[in-house]
């Protein structure tokens, strides 16, 4: 018999602290899933939409889920990969107002929404009505240019953004979608041990 534990779950690499995530789409899911499996303890999460087969070529839900709300969908999947992660999500549309509540105790949020308008809202919900939280916002990571070309910059004290800033609208493809949910989740990471985004 053969047994194992996720790197994450052993104690040594376990990550105090909880990240908030906008969004469970393209960038948001494929957070949440790396942020699971690197050990953070607390993940809190809001989106409204539906798991949609037009989804499953970059997102990290499965066929079975389609039609599933995908707080649920990306519970049950964190579930499975992280045991150790305990997981708040909130089936919701995000304002201004509630973003406070939602985000409340978060000690990183990750900005993973959909539209211009939406993004520019969360960021300054956050910068303007939570003291002290970072927010690592998602820009630029659309079209097949070399996924060389996202970085992640910090524009502001608390603001750090990924991608390449200047792709946004065109065909989204799974290579520079998670290569950009990767540069957010390891600035979330580096956030929660004390370094620079």
């Amino acid at each position: 018999m053969t047994s194992w534990r996720l790197s994450g779950s052993s104690g040594a690499d376990d990550i105090d602290g909880t990240v908030g995530i906008a969004g469970l789409g393209g960038l948001g899911s494929n957070i949440a899933c790396m942020l699971a499996r690197s050990g953070v303890g607390r993940i809190v999460t809001a989106d409204f939409d539906t798991v949609d087969a037009s989804n499953l070529n970059r997102q990290i839900y499965w066929p079975s889920q389609v039609g599933m709300k995908k707080t649920e969908a990306c519970r049950r999947i964190l579930e499975i990969v992280s045991p150790g992660t305990e997981v708040l999500a909130y089936d919701i549309v995000l304002d201004a107002d509630n973003i406070p509540l939602v985000f409340e105790g978060c000690d990183v949020i990750c900005e993973a929404l959909d539209s211009p308008e939406a993004k520019s809202m969360l960021v300054d919900a956050v910068l303007t009505r939570m003291d002290g939280v970072p927010v690592v916002a998602g820009s630029g990571m659309s079209g097949m240019d070399s996924p060389n070309s996202i970085r992640t910059v910090r524009r502001f004290d608390r603001l750090f953004v990924c991608g390449d800033g200047t792709s946004d609208g065109g065909d989204m493809h799974a290579p520079r979608v998670m290569v950009c949910a990767g540069h957010q989740a390891n600035a979330a990471l580096r956030l929660l041990r004390g370094m620079e985004g």
